[in-house]
This record gives structure tokens, sequence and C-alpha cells, in this order.
């Protein structure tokens, strides 16, 4: 099993460091499983079993968001990463360009085709 190739001994590791391991590496193994399933979608020849493998393939990523959304919740690195990055409509390169220049919000407007939002929580 991944998870259980740490780089260091597992009396060594903080609950955090461990919990986050255990998120990194099953996102991986979701990941994974998604590629699996998209390839064997686009080899087969039989309508019914495509249709199945591509079922499986969106339930992958259904259990990757889910880990990402844990990692945004557990760990204010992924949570900063992710709020600069994710649901972006600028190129990806100009939104790193305005992160590291303290601009993100004018080079990277937020996508507003979302759905149902209650608008800014905070009191101007």
């Amino acid at each position: 099993m991944s998870s259980e190739n740490l780089h260091i001994p597992r009396e060594n590791l903080s609950p955090q460091a461990r919990l986050l391991h255990y998120a990194i590496v099953s996102l991986q193994e979701e990941l994974d499983a998604v590629d699996w399933y998209r390839q064997r979608a686009d080899d087969t020849e039989d309508e019914a079993l495509r249709e199945v493998l591509l079922h499986n393939m969106r339930e992958e990523i259904e259990h990757a968001a889910m880990l990402m959304e844990w990692l945004r919740r557990n760990n204010a690195d992924f949570a900063r990463t992710f709020e600069t990055y994710l649901f972006t409509s600028a190129p990806l390169t100009q939104v790193e360009t305005a992160a590291e220049h303290g601009g993100a919000s004018q080079a990277a407007p937020r996508r507003d085709d979302l759905g149902f939002t209650i608008g800014p929580l905070r009191r101007k």
C-alpha cells in the first residue's frame, strides 16, 4: 500500500503530517483511477462497457474532489493556493504572476457562473 511508504519513520511524524500524507496518497490513487478508467473507456469497442467505465471515472473524480476539499480545510498552504488558482478564468500563468505581485484578484476574476450565491458575507 502506498500510504505505508513514508520517507521518515512514522514515529517522527506529527499527526498532521501523517494525515496529510494519507490524503495526498489517496488523492494520487484516485487520480490514477480516473486516468485508468478514461483510457479503458477510450479503448473499448463496447458502448455499454464504455458507459460503465465513464461512470466509474466520474465516481473517482468525485472522490478526488472530496480529498481536495479535505486538504483545503485542513492545510493553510493548500487553502491559499486553491483560493488563488481554482475557479478562475484568466490564463493560469497570469494568475500566478498576479499572485506573486499581490494582485491575484484583478488578473484572475472568479467565475460567476457556478450557480446560487448569497453574496459577500462581510460588511463593507
